[in-house]
């Protein structure tokens, strides 16, 4: 009798542990990189850049080679990040604009449901996100080229030990002014592969090294968290996700609508949850999809604003499509602009609402040594057609590549006779998108606030003068 009861006790134990641990709520590690495009990671097939640490989680867990952006700005995609809406819809569609108390952060939502919440790093989404976290700081000296990542395992240490967690880590890395030069990891000039669209010269290596360096340093960092999840013990049911805010901070990359400003490296590690270790998925997700992805894998309800869609089933299984196009959108960031992307897996669409103006980058880009090599050979007259870009205007107001075979996006093919049913198709997709999300584009948009030959500040940025942002 006394062995039944003790079996009876142990089987009733075993049943609460097993009850228990599964509706166990997986922990949450967001960490955004600022300013670097995908293809700046090892993983992504860059062979000099050195990211190990984020090369291992993608070797464990999942790489996703189709993960796009909403904007190639920083505020604003933070923005988008956090609300799971389009920067035309969240009322902070334009650089440092905070964002309004009417919209409603994602990690609330998690915070609501017992969830610790912190945030470590770079802030840049204004005051009314405070009240999503349980512990934030904008105060990590990650100005004049520190980045910012000195608080993120400390954070971890002293966080609550009693509930699940969520985990904003924003690095400052790797964004100019340059400040890794001197990191324990370092790269050499002569060994840098330098784009085709900016000039070869040895002020260009020398940028880009910079660059390289500060990626190293947000890669030391990502394996110093990863360390600390591991000896917490809590790493296996962690979901850790690696990403950037918008491309690189060079010419034809951050802030244009091109794959070098708006497709991010986006790995997820979870050794509890993904089953197929080292997998890549080349589904199509953007930076909005985040938000109802992580509130339904913490089974939190997704609320009706929330304009993203949950890629929860790619983690079960990689082939699943959960979408077959993806937008995304250029506002003012230092300069005046309208521009907008459709980008299916095969063609990329965009409309230039300012043909008139160049497009050349924001003014930290147009005051690079990258830049100024550009303009040394554009002054020669030997510039190439990939590198003429940034200086062309007017520009075309609809451009069109074909993505299967021009994958850089090098080659304007909207006027050509073969693409016109792809061009028409991509254009109604576009207006009903404009039409369901209520994006406009209003006359008095934001003017320049730099010089667009020098970077240098003009009398209206002086002032901060704004005009109308779009969206209703």
């Amino acid at each position: 009798m006394k062995k039944i009861k003790l079996f009876l006790l142990a089987s009733v134990l075993l049943l609460h542990y097993s009850i228990g641990k599964a509706k166990e709520k997986p922990n949450i590690v967001l960490i955004i990189a600022d300013d670097v495009s995908f293809d700046d990671i090892g993983c992504y097939g860059n062979k000099i850049v050195k990211t190990p640490n984020i090369d291992r989680l993608a070797k464990e867990g999942m790489r996703f080679d189709n993960a796009f952006l909403v904007t190639s700005s920083s505020s604003p995609s933070r923005c988008s990040i956090v609300t799971g809406r389009y920067p035309h819809s969240t009322g902070a569609a334009e650089l440092h604009t905070p964002l309004p108390e009417t919209e409603i952060p994602f990690p609330l939502l998690l915070k609501q449901n017992n969830y610790y919440t912190a945030h470590a790093g770079k802030w840049h989404m204004g005051p009314s996100v405070y009240r999503a976290f349980n512990r934030y700081t904008d105060n990590n000296g990650y100005d004049n080229g520190n980045g910012g990542e000195l608080n993120w395992v400390r954070f971890l240490k002293e966080r609550e030990k009693n509930k699940p967690f969520f985990f904003w880590l924003a690095s400052y890395d790797a964004h100019r002014p340059w400040g890794a030069d001197n990191f324990m990891i370092t790269h050499d000039p002569d060994e840098i592969e330098v784009p085709l669209y900016f000039a070869d010269t040895p002020e260009t290596r020398s940028d880009i090294t910079s660059y390289y360096n500060e990626i190293a340093r947000f890669d030391y960092y990502v394996g110093e968290v990863r360390k600390e999840l591991e000896r917490q013990d809590v790493f296996e049911n962690t979901i850790m996700i690696i990403m950037a805010d918008n491309g690189r901070p060079f010419p034809r990359s951050k802030t244009r609508v091109y794959d070098s400003g708006m497709k991010t490296p986006f790995i997820i590690s979870w050794p509890k949850g993904i089953k197929q270790k080292g997998s890549a998925t080349n589904s199509l997700i953007s930076s909005i999809d985040i938000a109802p992805t992580l509130l339904e894998i913490a089974g939190v309800e997704i609320i009706n604003n929330i304009q993203g869609i949950s890629f929860s089933s790619i983690l079960e299984n990689p082939s699943d499509e959960i979408r077959q196009t993806i937008y995304a959108e250029h506002n003012w960031h230092d300069y005046e602009a309208y521009e907008r992307m459709v980008r299916t897996k095969d063609f990329l669409y965009v409309f230039n609402g300012r043909p008139n103006l160049t497009n050349g980058g924001p003014a930290d880009s147009k005051r690079s040594p990258t830049q100024k090599s550009l303009n040394m050979v554009r002054d020669q007259g030997k510039l190439t057609a990939a590198q003429a870009d940034v200086f062309i205007h007017p520009r075309p107001a609809e451009e069109l590549y074909d993505l299967s075979k021009d994958s850089l996006q090098i080659i304007n093919v909207a006027s050509h006779p073969r693409y016109q049913k792809e061009l028409a198709e991509l254009r109604i997709l576009f207006k009903n998108w404009q039409q369901k999300t209520g994006d406009t584009m209003p006359a008095n948009l934001t003017k320049d606030w730099h010089d667009r030959e020098t970077g240098e500040t003009t009398d209206d940025g002086k002032m901060k003068i704004r005009g109308t942002m779009p969206g209703k």
